[in-house]
């Protein structure tokens, strides 16, 4: 699987790695209170297990996905295995930011870890979740967590042989694992590492998903995934066939004498970096556009014109200032509320009210501090065109 790193590109390489540093570090600036960072990331966890399904044909909206963290199921078989899908990809994300964070030396190139992924993501699965199907139709159960040990067939390539696949996964580590890789070349090796973990193919089943999610582990290492507000899958989802076809070009022997020196196409590698980093790009801005203060603001005052016609206009006015002091401050109290709103205390307490029963503000208790909701109610209006009803 040689070349590991392409020797093609590199000077646009390294620009587009210093142009998503800087910019996933101004977006995490964007949203001045780690509690409201923290809400929309949460967001964006369930917006990245959308598109990471998406991506593999299954789509659910995220009503759907609500109502799978409440454990509330559809009747309908179908419809119930991609809530789990989506539910298990949103769970084994957090249980990943949780343990990189708690764990700074582990080494998420290793095949241990690489296993761990897979093994989570299908434990929560129910029981006839966790199978495959071979091109005869055929079923076959998964190994959780377990390199292979059958041959598969994807489109035109073949993985290696099940019985060198620990060696390959000990060079993808030996490799991507080390020291001598540059801080300024982590996304380069982030972006190569995603095409030859899929090349590799270590598993019977969900090597996709399971590539995404080391991706995204890398790059909080690399502390370059903005504080959780995006991600790399919507992007992919998005460009799904260019996707594929940068993957299936990289793929490819080694052309001639002036294409690297390894058994694969540098220039195909190369090819597959730029356009994995062009598409990291994206997403950030796609996400800054919609996270600059002053817009943001904007659309959570347009959405209680929109939502709450019956209410008066000086009570949106005045709500909308509440709202938008929950966003700049992540939480505020009561008394805070009335004043922002510039009302009487009896009078804030019944925006309050009214805010709270609509769903648009949270408290832990009933004199408690408030706090701005992030759900599908709000969607559409405070962040457009986060989900697209892209064909699967």
């Amino acid at each position: 699987m040689e070349p590991l790193l392409p020797g093609a590109s590199r000077p646009e390489l390294a620009e587009l790695t210093l142009e998503v540093i800087g910019r996933s570090q101004a977006l995490t600036r964007m949203i001045p209170s780690s509690i409201s960072r923290q809400r929309i990331a949460a967001l964006v966890h369930e917006m990245n297990s959308y598109y990471s399904n998406l991506i593999e044909g299954h789509k659910t909206p995220l009503r759907e996905i609500e109502r799978a963290l409440r454990d509330e199921f559809s009747d309908n078989d179908a419809d119930r295995a991609k809530q789990h899908l989506a539910r298990s990809h949103i769970a084994v994300e957090q249980l990943m930011r949780e343990r990189l964070n708690q764990e700074p030396n582990l080494r998420i190139q290793s095949a241990d870890f690489i296993g761990w992924l897979h093994r989570e993501f299908y434990s929560r699965l129910p029981e006839e979740l966790q199978y495959g199907e071979r091109h005869d139709g055929s079923k076959y159960q998964i190994n959780l967590g377990e390199l292979r040990d059958f041959e598969v067939d994807v489109g035109h390539h073949q993985p290696p042989h099940h019985g060198a696949l620990p060696e390959f996964m000990q060079r993808f580590d030996e490799f991507y694992g080390s020291d001598r890789i540059l801080a300024t070349n982590q996304l380069v090796a982030l972006a190569a590492a995603h095409h030859r973990l899929a090349w590799i193919h270590p598993f019977g089943d969900g090597n996709g998903r399971v590539a995404r999610l080391h991706s995204q582990a890398w790059l909080i290492r690399c502390k370059a995934d903005g504080a959780g507000l995006w991600t790399i899958s919507r992007g992919l989802a998005r460009l799904k066939s260019e996707y594929y076809a940068h993957l299936s070009t990289a793929d490819q022997s080694r052309l001639h004498d002036f294409d690297g020196r390894g058994n694969l196409s540098d220039k195909g590698l190369a090819d597959f970096c730029l356009f994995f980093l062009r598409c990291m790009l994206d997403q950030i801005d796609f996400m800054a556009s919609l996270l600059e203060l002053k817009t943001l603001t904007a659309r959570i005052e347009n959405h209680l014109h929109i939502a709450h016609p019956t209410w008066s206009l000086k009570a949106r006015e005045q709500s909308g200032r509440i709202l938008k002091a929950a966003l700049i401050d992540g939480e505020i109290d009561r008394a805070t509320a009335a004043r922002v709103a510039g009302v009487s205390p009896a009078t804030g307490t019944k925006l309050i009210r009214n805010a709270l029963a609509a769903g648009l503000l949270s408290t832990p208790s009933p004199k408690g501090s408030l706090s701005l909701v992030f759900d599908a109610n709000v969607l559409e209006t405070y962040f457009p065109k986060l989900y697209q009803d892209l064909p699967v």
